[in-house]
């Protein structure tokens, strides 16, 4: 086994950015003093969280998923969205042999066709132009008839914003006289991914029993809800098409997958958590890998990474142990692992289950308090030369709460929660002789407010996130943001953190890991 020079606690903090904007600033709003305390007395600097610094398109921001991957993996991971839009741009897709086979067999089986996936220009599970390219698809194959089931955004997105996109698809399909909506409902319910599976039924029950409000008039149907404060996460089930889907061929066409799975589980794996009726004998296709377990075609096939951080540790013959709770669990192994769900040789994980509440307004702090204990036990045991960990809550209580009264009140608990937390772990590292490393994976609660329109910002952001390092300040430090230089590839990223980590650990980088190690030896 490899001596490690340092053992390294990595923290990665969901959807905390930095920004000097104060208004709509809950970072800068909540108690951040011992960030502040953490940065000034070791070293620290921001890192690029999003665009092509993260392998999406330019200027799209980022969002956990891809994150996690860059951080994990050492090097710029090129998203799935990328892959996507060159492929369209390129007239590949329309000759893709997992989409050419899907519809055609819809065209040569019921003639039915159904699209299933989040429609917005939100770009983080999603794209609205890979749906529209689908359809373009359809309509040249001759599949006869082809519904879509919309599936309402609002977090990634502005939360009053389906309408919008739903307008643009109807013009679309009056454009290409070709499509027809089928069913509407948010994701919420769609998109589950925390086995809240009577969320999921409502989906199901209906996309294929036709329980919702029946409309032939959707745009208005959903301008309604709004006026009742129903916002696009949230829309309950609006029926424009009722029909069996028996004999049915489905594309789902998120490229991210961990909001997928449950959905997909229940429509095409013969196991069912919960009474709900589904469609006989469907033909799957998925537009990514949702589950390597999954038996379904896949389109868009996920791109084999090597020496990925965790793998790296692995081959050294090092220990390392994987926390977080249960909304971020998958973040934290199959995305930081390089988008696998292969558990590394000496890899432990644990799991701090979430707090079961319908939203996380109504318990902001999560457990992160329970994942900082966790991992100030372990690394108080001093078994694993890396520990890393994940706290959820500036990110995910920011997608619920009442803004701007969260400035005031509500989120004090998730900033003052995951301040404390924060230090437990720093505490713990101090005592037991590990560097702790504090990144996050995108930007979000530091921008709560359009600061154009004063109305809520519920998205993630473009903003850069924090990267701080502790351990001895007269050895150690971070190479400075200024040092970067003007142009954007120049610039820390994400892919940065594993290269400095491994040079922390005194370990060599492997020639996979296209990222540089920030670190300064003094």
């Amino acid at each position: 086994m490899t001596k490690v020079e340092n053992k390294v606690c990595l923290i990665v903090h969901d959807g905390w950015g930095v920004s000097d904007v104060e208004k709509g600033n809950a970072v800068k709003g909540g108690d951040t003093t011992n960030m502040d305390t953490i940065a000034k007395d070791h070293s620290a600097r921001t890192l690029q969280a999003h665009g092509l610094a993260v392998g999406l398109s330019d200027g799209l921001m980022g969002n956990s998923e891809v994150g996690h991957l860059n951080i994990g993996a050492g090097r710029i991971v090129w998203q799935d969205i990328v892959r996507i839009d060159v492929s369209i741009k390129k007239r590949e897709f329309h000759k893709n042999k997992t989409i050419l086979e899907s519809l055609k067999h819809a065209k040569d089986t019921s003639g039915r066709l159904h699209l299933l996936g989040l429609v917005s220009d939100g770009g983080v599970h999603s794209h609205i132009n890979h749906l529209k390219a689908l359809l373009e698809t359809a309509k040249e194959i001759g599949v006869p008839k082809t519904i879509i089931h919309f599936v309402g955004d609002g977090r990634d997105t502005a939360p009053r914003s389906s309408s919008k996109y739903l307008k643009d698809l109807l013009e679309f399909i009056q454009k290409e006289q070709y499509g027809e909506i089928g069913t509407i409902v948010g994701r919420y319910y769609a998109m589950d991914r925390d086995k809240r599976w009577e969320r999921v039924k409502v989906a199901i029950d209906g996309l294929v029993s036709g329980e919702g409000e029946s409309t032939s008039d959707p745009v208005a149907t959903i301008e309604e809800r709004y006026k009742k404060d129903e916002t696009d996460e949230f829309l309950k089930p609006i029926i424009i098409l009722s029909h069996k889907l028996d004999k049915d061929t489905i594309f789902f066409f998120n490229y991210r997958s961990d909001r997928m799975r449950e959905i997909v589980s229940v429509f095409g794996l013969p196991d069912k958590p919960m009474e709900v009726t589904v469609p006989k004998d469907l033909h799957i296709t998925t537009m990514s890998r949702y589950n390597a377990e999954f038996p379904f075609n896949i389109a868009f096939p996920p791109q084999a990474m090597t020496n990925v951080l965790a793998e790296w540790l692995a081959k050294k013959g090092l220990k390392q142990c994987h926390i977080a709770e249960t909304e971020k669990y998958a973040h934290v192994t199959f995305f930081f692992n390089g988008g696998v769900e292969k558990q590394f040789e000496q890899e432990e994980r644990e799991l701090i289950p979430s707090p079961k509440v319908a939203t996380y307004d109504k318990q902001p702090e999560m457990s992160a308090q329970g994942v900082a204990d966790k991992v100030a036990e372990t690394v108080a045991g001093g078994k694993y030369d890396f520990v890393m960990c994940n706290f959820a809550p500036p990110d995910m209580a920011s997608y619920s709460l009442d803004i701007p009264e969260c400035m005031k009140q509500q989120f004090k608990p998730s900033l003052q929660l995951t301040r404390l937390s924060r230090w437990t772990v720093y505490d713990a590292c101090q005592k037991a002789g590990y560097v702790l490393a504090i990144t996050a994976d995108h930007g979000n609660a530091e921008q709560m407010i359009n600061p154009e329109t004063g109305n809520p910002h519920t998205a993630h952001t473009t903003n850069p996130v924090p990267f701080i390092i502790t351990g001895d300040p007269s050895k150690y430090g971070l190479v400075g943001d200024e040092e970067d230089g003007e142009d954007e590839e120049g610039k820390g990223a994400l892919a940065d953190v594993a290269p400095t980590i491994l040079d922390l650990m005194g370990l060599d980088k492997p020639e996979d890991m296209s990222g540089r190690s920030l670190l300064l030896r003094k």
